[in-house]
């Protein structure tokens, strides 16, 4: 499968997408957002990934946000379309049964914050910069920034963000809880792979499940409680969970194979 502006591979049980438009600061348009989905559906339907991350070429961006000269004289109707596609990337990647990781690069600004939001686990470099800054154009973010924002950093954070369009650090970015770590520039896919790999040597269908119920909980429609009590007791019928409690109890290193 050939795509145009990101870069795609495996290494171990990991997928890698690389958005790789480094002369527009990896800005996401919609063919990059289109391209993203297809290898995140690839990558969630390969049996042997375990986990994705995803960062952006060169050391100056991640994603530096949309680019506007596509969408500048969009009109309601085309606004509206690109705001659906975008959506349904990221929600896709929020919902994933297998954990996605943004290893932030330098700016990760508008889309490109709302990317990194959308994946379950976030490390940024010592570079990394992040912000909504769509007021500044007279916008709001288009994929779901006024949502996930909020249930990242708090209301109160979020709204001075969103309302001023200021950008924040990295570390800024720890203190508010928006990623889990801060590491050096030259340190951070290494980083980012050995959490991955971390994450890869447990159940993978006890990683499904709690993906899952941890976004039960921001989904008014459902009862996040109710849910992982559900998806708690599936995790009985798996051969994964006989395999760990076995293990447990032989005082040894489990072997999960995702049954």
């Amino acid at each position: 499968m050939n795509y145009e502006n990101i870069l795609i591979e495996t290494q171990g049980n990991l997928g890698i997408i690389t958005i790789n438009r480094p002369d527009k600061l990896n800005a996401l348009n919609h063919l990059t957002i289109q391209e993203i989905g297809r290898a995140a559906r690839l990558f969630v339907a390969d049996e042997n990934i375990r986990g994705i991350i995803i960062t952006g070429s060169g050391e100056k961006a991640f994603v530096a946000g949309a680019d506007i000269s596509e969408f500048a004289h969009f009109t309601n109707d085309q606004a509206e379309k690109l705001a659906r596609a975008g959506n349904d990337v990221f929600t896709f990647i929020e919902q994933a049964t297998k954990p996605f990781l943004a290893a932030v690069n330098g700016f990760s600004l508008g889309g490109g914050c709302e990317l990194a939001m959308a994946c379950h686990l976030r490390i940024a470099s010592e570079n990394a910069k992040f912000g909504q800054p769509e007021v500044n154009l007279g916008l709001i973010p288009g994929y779901a920034g006024t949502q996930r924002l909020p249930q990242l950093i708090g209301k109160t954070k979020a709204f001075e963000l969103l309302l001023t369009g200021d950008m924040i650090n990295a570390q800024q970015a720890l203190a508010l809880g928006l990623v889990n770590a801060v590491v050096p520039q030259n340190e951070l896919l290494a980083t980012a792979k050995n959490m991955m790999e971390k994450i890869a040597s447990k159940a993978p269908l006890a990683v499904q499940e709690i993906i899952f119920s941890v976004n039960a909980f921001y989904h008014f429609e459902t009862d996040g409680f109710e849910e992982e009590t559900m998806a708690f007791a599936r995790c009985f019928n798996t051969e994964d969970f006989k395999e760990g409690t076995q293990a447990f109890l032989e005082k040894r290193k489990p072997n999960f194979t995702g049954r």
